[in-house]
């Protein structure tokens, strides 16, 4: 047996020579050594990847910018109101009070229209934000109700805030910058809007146009309110951390939660850079999440041009705008648009909007930024079809069956069974339903699915 073992070593000399990485084989003839198959390796799974941003399906956009850039306009034409906000009022007010003082006109007259203007601009100082809830197009859902001609159609809908114009010191808490911050930091998306025109009859807060100086004046201004709530939690877990023991595991936890914070300061006092663009970890991610911060929110980026550039699609901003996003927040969208466009388009009928398109060679840019909004916040949705209704359910991306079945009740969650799911490109390439059963195409999903934009699913829950 000891000879056999040294033979096989001479002849297959790569062997290591440890007798449990060998098992013997006997056969009828001789007896011989086999190396040992191992099981093969696990896949290691990737770590799926944490949001950042508060969970859930009922997240909101808030249109942020430096005064008089066409925000409450924007906002107006986007909801179809007419409704003037008090941003809008502050706006006027603002432009009276320039404009009284260069012109030759009745001191008397001035004067009663700048108390009238205040007085309403008081009047709505410390009243809530406009808010609104915006169709989002979608061409899928469109087909869906041309197929099942439903007695109802709800469509996702995105809520959008017109916030108050920010100036440079609101960090600091100049003209109620800090009123103003609060409702920045209850949103989870930003949409950023910048003014790219010159108009005499609309005095810009800085004096002149320049969309640069503007983007920066908000950057910096989130920015140095994100180091002010950095600063103020990291203070308090380092008080409430010297109470704990050295080594529990209460205490391990404040440590690295400490640790996260150190980093998330230091990333934007030092690196001056926005939250957002940081490489966090799950853990980490958690930390932020529960800071609320302002620069970890999602930023698109919506540049207010004048109908005729816009029709032109010529600006001698874009090109500025586009490489300061690229250099300073890479990734984040940019979408050029026309306030004043919106605004003419806004009352037409289709028939008349359709036309009057056509001759300006310009489309609404409405649906576009929408869309945007609602992706940037990571939002997707699936569909519950049939002749009653047709309807899109908004969740966010990486939501599994039973959380997205419970946005319609929580029955549906709670005593989940299963989910009956159809791809909308198979349903729309085989042209019904039963087609599609026929086909083998409708996939029945249990509790680890994770829905994909664009299901149709039919859901089954417990008695």
């Amino acid at each position: 047996m000891t000879m056999n073992f040294f033979r096989c070593q001479q002849i297959a000399p790569r062997y290591p020579l440890f007798p449990s990485d060998f098992v013997r084989s006997f056969s009828s003839s001789s007896p011989r050594l086999v190396k040992k198959r191992m099981p093969p390796k696990k896949a290691a799974v990737p770590e799926k990847k944490t949001l950042l941003g508060r969970p859930g399906n009922n997240l909101k956009i808030g249109i942020v910018g430096v005064p008089n850039v066409g925000k409450s306009s924007f906002f107006n034409a986007l909801s179809q109101t007419g409704m003037k906000d008090w941003s809008t009022l502050l706006a006027r007010w603002l432009n009276y009070r320039k404009i009284w003082q260069g012109r030759k006109l009745s001191l008397r007259y001035h004067k009663v229209r700048l108390v009238a203007t205040s007085y309403f601009v008081i009047a709505h100082l410390f009243s809530s934000p406009e808010e609104a809830r915006i169709p989002v197009p979608d061409t899928r859902f469109d087909w869906l109700c041309d197929l099942y001609k439903p007695a109802s159609r709800v469509p996702a809908f995105l809520t959008i805030i017109d916030i108050a114009g920010l100036t440079a010191g609101a960090s600091t808490g100049a003209g109620l910058g800090n009123a103003f911050l609060s409702h920045v930091r209850a949103v989870d998306g930003i949409f950023q809007m910048v003014r790219a025109f010159d108009d005499a009859e609309v005095i810009h807060v800085e004096g002149d146009v320049d969309p640069i100086r503007d983007i920066t004046i908000i950057q910096t201004e989130l920015r140095l309110k994100d180091i002010e709530w950095v600063e103020k939690a990291l203070d308090a877990l380092k008080k409430t951390g010297r109470s704990l023991g050295n080594s529990s595991l209460a205490d391990k936890a404040r440590k690295e939660e400490i640790a996260t914070t150190e980093k998330i300061l230091k990333h934007i006092k030092e690196d001056k850079k926005d939250v957002r663009k940081g490489d966090w970890s799950n853990k980490e991610i958690d930390v932020v999440n529960g800071l609320q911060l302002l620069t970890a929110k999602p930023v698109t980026y919506l540049v207010n041009l004048s109908e005729k550039d816009f029709a032109r699609k010529k600006n001698k901003w874009l090109a500025k705008i586009k490489a300061w996003i690229d250099e300073n927040n890479p990734g984040d969208n940019l979408i050029p648009f026309s306030v004043a466009l919106e605004e003419r388009l806004a009352p037409m009928s289709a028939e008349e909007m359709e036309a009057a398109q056509k001759e300006i060679g310009a489309t609404s840019s409405l649906g576009k930024i929408t869309q945007a909004g609602y992706a940037s916040l990571d939002l997707i949705r699936y569909f519950t079809c049939g002749p009653d209704e047709v309807r899109a359910w908004t969740i966010r991306k990486g939501t599994k069956a039973p959380q997205a079945a419970g946005v319609i009740h929580s029955d549906f969650e709670n005593k989940f069974v299963c989910g009956e799911i159809m791809a909308f490109d198979d349903l729309k390439e085989l042209g019904s339903e039963a087609a599609v059963k026929a086909g083998g195409k409708v996939r029945q999903q249990g509790k680890p699915y994770e829905m994909i934009d664009g299901d149709i699913a039919y859901w089954k829950a417990g008695g």
